[in-house]
Order: structure tokens, then C-alpha cells, then sequence
């Protein structure tokens, strides 16, 4: 009964709660970037200017929805795959994560120590940067038991970096004419969160996104052997390791589209709605890049961060030219 009245007492205070100028802009500004007319680049920055003039009116709700609606969305994508081609995609760029993760940890713990960053904070940007960004963050930092504002200081800056790559990287990939097997490996070595990835990779070229969006999945798996180590390095046995589950969703999906045929047509659409999905993800994670995140990042963890990002991303990016040539 007292679930009831509380229930009836919600309904009654949103349907009498009248709408303000700030929230009906940014639904205005949510349904843009569900439509064809804006690109995932451009749905970033829109977040970013929006963050700035107009404010995110459901601001406490944007870490969650953002976090299922990427999943949903980088399933759905797999609806437009094939099995085979995705093992072999996932195969060629094997080598390249072991050896840029294994590297970007080591080299994270030198920098980080350099900086002076605080040893919980580096440990969670070398861990973001060297497996797929603030999933990996999400995973490490309940192990190693890392207050909240270690955590948004990491996130932080690795969402600043995201949103730099997501422009930079097709602009370096066409200015030194990068096949799209290359750049597919690149983006998802180099760039540290999933929806850049998968943002930048999809300005590039349908093969590229594809190749993209197996290599990091694939690279993400690192999640569990990194979160096991981290909870050795700080002696924490009792904390549960969050397993991305969307990766073995992803892999059902690419199956289903490669062994089923009924579900060839019924994909081209999900896949349509996964790229909308996908774009408004980035303009959500823009509109969450805020005055007061980027003040509370400081200098010296986003130095770590771009050091190891500029790093990674130059020696990878000659290892994949020398190694296709």
C-alpha cells in the first residue's frame, strides 16, 4: 500500500512539474543527433558546447544511460558482421595488443611516477589507455578500492583525450593514406575508449568500423586478467572483477547474422539503429565533459595520459604501416 501512495506520489510531481527552456533544448539537441544529419564527431562537440552554455539538465542520470546504450548499440553492430572475417580481423591484431598493453601498463607505472601522479590514479589511466577506457577503469577501480574522486579524475581524462582522437585520428588517417584493415587496427589500439573507437573508425569506412570494433572487443578481454593482477598488486582478494558481459552478446549477434539468413534483412536495420545509438552515446558523454570535471582532472594526470596516448599511438601506428608493407 505504501509502495502504491509512494508510486501515485511520483506520477503526480513529474506530470505537475512543468518543463524548463534548458531541458526542451536538450531534447531538441537529443533528437538531432538521432537523425542522419549529424555525424559522431560533430554529436561529441555539440555535447561539449552544450556542457558549456546550456548545461545537462539530467546530468545524474548521464554516466549509466551512456554506459547501456554504448553496449546495446556495439551488440547491435554485430548484426552487420561476419564470424569469419571478425576472427581474422581479431587475429591479426592479437599481437598488437598484447604487446601495447603489456607496454602501456609498464610504461604508465614510469610516467605516472615521474608526474608524481597519485599511484592510484595513474594506475587506473595506464589501465583505460592500455585496454578500452572507462570500462576498464569501471572494472579496475572497485579492486583497488579507488575513492570517487580517483576514479572521475581518471575518467576525466581519458574522456578528454577521446574526444581529441575522435577527430584527430581520420584526419592522420587520410593524410597518410591508411588502408582501412590499417586504420580499423590503429583506432582500436590507439584510442582508449569503445565509442571513439567505434566513432572514428566509422568516419573512415564501413571495413574499417567493422575490423575496429572486433580488434578492441577482443582487446577488451584484457579487463580480466589486468583486474586480477591489479588486485594482487593491492592486495584486495575479496572484490568481484565486472566481466564485460556485451562481448559475448557481440559475438552471438556476429553469428547470428553469419549462419542465419533470416536475420540478414531484420540487420541492416539494427545496425542503422546502433550507429544512431552510437552517436547520440557521444553526444551524452560530450554533454558530461563539464567545467567542473576538467578543473578537478589537473595537469599532471592529463600530461600522464596524453604521454602515454602520443606513445602508443605513434609506435603502433609504425608497426602497422611497416607490418601491412
Amino acid at each position: 500500500m505504501e509502495k502504491e501512495e509512494s508510486f501515485a506520489g511520483k506520477g503526480k510531481f513529474f506530470l505537475s512539474r512543468s518543463i524548463t527552456i534548458r531541458e526542451l533544448v536538450f531534447a531538441a539537441l537529443l533528437i538531432l543527433c538521432a537523425s542522419s544529419i549529424i555525424s559522431a564527431p560533430v554529436a561529441l562537440l555539440l555535447g561539449i558546447l552544450t556542457a558549456h552554455f546550456i548545461g545537462h539538465p539530467f546530468f545524474q542520470f548521464n554516466h549509466k544511460v551512456t554506459h547501456i546504450l554504448l553496449q546495446f548499440s556495439v551488440v547491435g553492430l554485430g548484426f552487420g558482421m561476419d564470424l569469419n572475417t571478425s576472427l581474422a580481423a581479431g587475429r591479426q591484431g592479437f599481437v598488437f595488443s598484447v604487446v601495447s598493453v603489456l607496454g602501456t601498463l609498464a610504461l604508465g607505472f614510469i610516467v605516472g611516477k615521474l608526474l608524481k601522479v597519485d599511484q592510484k590514479i595513474s594506475h587506473l589511466i595506464a589501465a583505460g589507455t592500455a585496454i578500452c577506457g572507462g570500462s576498464a577503469i569501471a572494472a579496475v577501480s572497485p579492486v583497488i578500492r579507488a575513492e570517487e574522486k580517483q576514479v572521475s579524475v581518471a575518467l576525466g581524462t581519458i574522456f578528454i583525450l577521446n574526444s581529441i582522437a575522435l577527430f584527430v585520428f581520420p584526419v592522420i588517417g587520410h593524410l597518410l593514406h591508411l588502408s582501412q584493415e590499417q586504420f580499423g587496427v590503429w583506432s582500436a589500439v590507439a584510442i582508449q575508449d569503445t565509442s571513439s573507437v567505434v566513432g572514428a573508425a566509422g568516419r573512415y569506412g564501413e571495413q574499417a568500423l567493422q575490423i575496429a570494433t572486433t580488434v578492441k572487443l577482443t582487446r577488451a578481454l584484457w579487463i580480466i586478467p589486468v583486474a586480477l593482477i591489479s588486485s594482487w598488486i593491492y592486495k584486495n582478494d575479496n572484490s568481484r572483477i565486472r566481466i564485460p558481459w556485451f562481448i559475448g552478446l557481440f559475438v552471438v549477434a556476429v553469428a547470428m547474422n553469419t549462419y542465419v539468413p533470416a536475420i540478414h534483412q531484420a540487420g541492416t536495420y539494427i545496425v542503422s539503429i546502433s550507429k544512431t545509438g552510437l552517436t547520440v552515446t557521444l553526444f551524452l558523454i560530450g554533454s558530461g565533459i563539464t567545467g567542473q570535471l576538467l578543473k578537478s582532472v589537473g595537469f599532471r594526470p592529463v600530461l600522464q595520459g596524453a604521454v602515454l596516448w602520443v606513445i602508443l599511438s605513434v609506435v603502433t601506428l609504425i608497426a602497422i604501416m611497416l607490418w601491412a608493407g
